[in-house]
């Protein structure tokens, strides 16, 4: 299974595929889409849906596992602007007939530490730790599309057993 990790940001679009196998699992490729700040927010989100379908055809994804958004009540429209970003990948993952999982960032941090308020540093850590990394993975954003990744790839695990427990 080939798993596809995105950390949605309309600065910096994490990304991350994992390959799954009896194995275990592989970090295939890693890396960021950096967006000009500079330019109009569609101009923006134009960019994010050419760089996001790129790497859908690329790199062939059974799944695309997308951090949910985290809206605070004192800056709404973070989340606002951030849900466009959001939009825009989830189109374009649909539009390639990619099956698409949403997971929050608590749910990320206790699938690989078992703490849902675990700090970069404990969460790059834990995917070093993992994936058998020589580093810890950098920058954040590539760190966090590993995460989440890696979260898709438990969850599903978790899913399989309840199943076949049946």
């Amino acid at each position: 299974m080939r798993i596809l990790g995105i950390d949605p940001g309309l600065q910096v679009c994490g990304y991350a595929l994992l390959e799954f196998d009896s194995c275990g699992e592989e970090l295939v490729e890693a890396g960021v889409c950096r967006i000009d700040p500079q330019n109009e927010l569609a101009e923006r989100l134009n960019q994010i849906a050419g760089d996001i379908s790129e790497i859908l055809e690329r790199l062939s994804p059974d799944v695309a596992a997308v951090e949910e958004l985290y809206s605070h009540y004192e800056h709404p429209r973070t989340s606002i602007l951030m849900g466009h970003a959001r939009g825009v990948i989830l189109q374009q993952c649909s539009a390639k007939g990619i099956k698409v999982e949403s997971y929050a960032a608590t749910k990320i941090k206790k699938s690989l530490t078992g703490n849902g308020r675990a700090t970069k540093e404990q969460m790059q850590l834990s995917i070093q730790r993992v994936l058998g990394l020589s580093e810890v993975p950098e920058p954040n954003d590539v760190a966090d599309a590993i995460a989440v990744a890696l979260c898709c790839r438990s969850w599903k695990s978790d899913l399989v057993k309840m199943v076949e427990e049946r």
